[in-house]
């Protein structure tokens, strides 16, 4: 059994997402975001930093998922994107739990089938995968699928090996901190 959190990263909106994986079996345990008013960004990314603490204390998460930085036309935005997933990242660190990232490709590719899938395909997807009452929050959403990402390449990768799955070598797909 392993419990995995998933971390979509924001400087304005950070969904946290959180499962249990045991036998190929994934179940939900809570989601949520985390939501930031116009302070200072330095502001801000202690908001992050505390309420990613406050979940990895309450679920003890075994790993955590998080989705890499884009490149986008926006230097400043992907900057501040990156200062954000940060934060949430030192926060894992800090716990003593391993980091994984993964890209926003990999990680639709693993929940719908297709890296290009579009924003409701991948909900609908967590919704199905986690057997969910009703669609979580989006930025929730995006959290979950990055930790159903993880669980399935764990499980490729437990599959694939003969030694089983050492989780200090990292993976082929995300790295390791």
């Amino acid at each position: 059994m392993a419990i995995i959190m998933g971390i979509d990263p924001g400087s304005r909106i950070t969904g946290f997402g959180v499962i249990e994986s045991e036998g190929g079996e994934l179940s939900y345990l809570d989601s949520g975001c985390i939501r930031m008013d116009d302070r200072p960004l330095s502001l801000r990314l202690g908001q992050i930093y505390q309420g990613i603490s406050e979940v990895i204390a309450e679920w003890h998460p075994d790993y955590v998922a998080v989705e890499e930085v884009f490149m986008s036309n926006n230097a400043a935005s992907a900057l501040k994107l990156g200062q954000a997933r940060g934060a949430a990242v030192v926060a894992a660190v800090n716990s003593g739990i391993p980091v994984y990232e993964y890209t926003a490709r990999q990680i639709k590719k693993s929940v719908v089938g297709y890296g290009n899938a579009e924003k409701f395909q991948v909900q609908e997807m967590v919704v199905r995968t986690l057997r969910l009452s009703g669609c979580p929050q989006p930025d929730a959403a995006d959290a979950l699928a990055g930790a159903i990402c993880h669980a399935t390449t764990v499980g490729t990768l437990i599959g694939l090996s003969i030694g089983g799955y050492s989780n200090t070598k990292g993976n082929a797909r995300g790295r390791i901190y």
